[in-house]
């Protein structure tokens, strides 16, 4: 079964660090690049972060450069989020995608906001509360 797992959400305060990881299974998560998006209450997803397959590129929203870092382990079949010096404006649910379609270049996040492209594998989301 092809699927994507999210994990390591959870609370923290303004200022903490968390760090998400996203793992395949039912196919080689290696072959794709792959994003991370996430969703707050009564907002539209927005997307934050993608990575190539090779990890020689890595795009980043502006709300969340200089923040957030995406890495990946293709041995492991993960893709990690690494983000630090956390609002509460970060409180949502995020989740990785990828499909075969899925191109992680200079154009993706102006193409996949203006577009709203719905991939074909999503996760089912971990949840991330920055409150103090």
């Amino acid at each position: 079964q092809v699927q994507l797992v999210e994990s390591g959400g959870g609370l923290v305060q303004p200022g903490g660090s968390l760090r998400l990881s996203c793992a395949a299974s039912g196919f080689i998560l290696g072959a794709y690049d792959v994003g991370w998006f996430r969703q707050a209450p009564g907002k539209e997803r927005e997307a934050l972060v993608c990575i190539t397959s090779s990890k020689s590129r890595t795009i980043y929203a502006p709300s969340v450069k200089d923040r957030f870092t995406i890495s990946r382990d293709n041995a492991k079949n993960m893709v990690y989020l690494q983000m630090s010096n956390l609002k509460p404006e970060d409180t949502a649910v995020y989740y990785c995608a990828t499909d075969r379609f899925f191109v992680c270049d200079s154009n993706w996040y102006v193409d996949w906001t203006a577009r709203r492209t719905e991939y074909d594998y999503y996760g089912r989301g971990t949840q991330v509360t920055v409150s103090s």
